[in-house]
């Protein structure tokens, strides 16, 4: 049985349709033919995510999100930090609502703990058309 934890670091915020949101992050895993095991969401600020990525990557830059992998082959485990400052700010430059860009950034992380990367343009573009297919199984 899947176990999806949506927890707050630094911030008080409180995910909406929780049991819709972990249905759909379950169809999303079995579109790549995972099976979510335990995910953990930690939602945090900018400066919170930031220390992570100085202190676990030695990447001194802000990011929207980090995905740790604890995965056994096509069952997912992980911890996904996300920043709801990069997020905000990512909707409104894309000019999308701040639920579709925190959909697309948490399927994201499912996406790299199944597997799929995304340092170059063609993994990039590949992982947007993932995220895309993902993101039409929400049903409004």
């Amino acid at each position: 049985m899947a176990v999806i934890e949506f927890l707050s670091a630094d911030l008080n915020f409180k995910l909406p349709e929780i049991k819709k949101t972990r249905e759909w992050l379950g169809a999303c895993a079995k579109r790549e033919k995972c099976t979510l095991e335990l995910i953990q969401y930690i939602f945090c600020s900018d400066q919170y995510l930031l220390a992570i990525n100085r202190d676990y990557l030695k990447h001194d830059t802000l990011t929207d999100i980090i995905t740790f992998d604890y995965s056994n082959g096509r069952n997912l485990e992980g911890e996904i930090y996300i920043s709801l400052e990069r997020v905000r700010e990512n909707a409104r430059q894309y000019g999308v609502l701040f639920s579709e860009e925190l959909r697309r950034v948490m399927v994201h992380g499912v996406l790299h703990l199944a597997g799929h990367s995304d340092k170059s343009a063609r993994e990039k573009a590949q992982m947007r058309k993932r995220e895309d297919a993902c993101l039409s199984l929400w049903k409004k």
